[in-house]
């Protein structure tokens, strides 16, 4: 079993950063594709990026692409999403999620293991 429990949301402005970090207990992180996603009022929960096990792969949304940063520390069994120029179309809850997956994925549906979320609102 694995928990994650993410904080680090909040409201900004636009073209502010923030930092979301995403503690895990129960299994390392390290051994974990781990993956973030966000889900906006009214829509579908959408992937913004994920980090493969021993930090081999990193990928992000096209909508992200240039200004989230995904890393992870593995001592502290954290992973992060550093979030910068942040933009009102940002706003959602951000999910922080694990797979045991050794590739990557896209799909929510790859991830057995989900926090319960952290809100970001950015005003404009």
């Amino acid at each position: 079993q694995v928990q994650l429990v993410e904080s680090g949301g909040g409201l900004v402005q636009a073209g502010d950063s923030l930092r979301l970090s995403c503690a895990a207990s129960g299994r390392t992180v390290s051994t974990s594709t781990m993956g973030w996603f966000r889900q906006a009022p009214g829509k579908e929960r959408e992937f913004v990026a994920f980090n493969t096990r021993n930090s081999g792969r990193t990928a992000y949304a096209d909508s992200v692409q240039g200004r989230f940063t995904v890393s992870r520390d593995n001592a502290k069994n954290t992973v992060y999403l550093q979030m910068n120029s942040l933009k009102p179309e940002d706003t959602a809850v951000y999910y922080c999620a694990a797979s045991m997956l050794y590739s990557g994925s896209y799909y929510s549906s790859s991830y057995a293991y989900w926090g319960q979320g952290t809100q970001v609102t950015v005003s404009s």
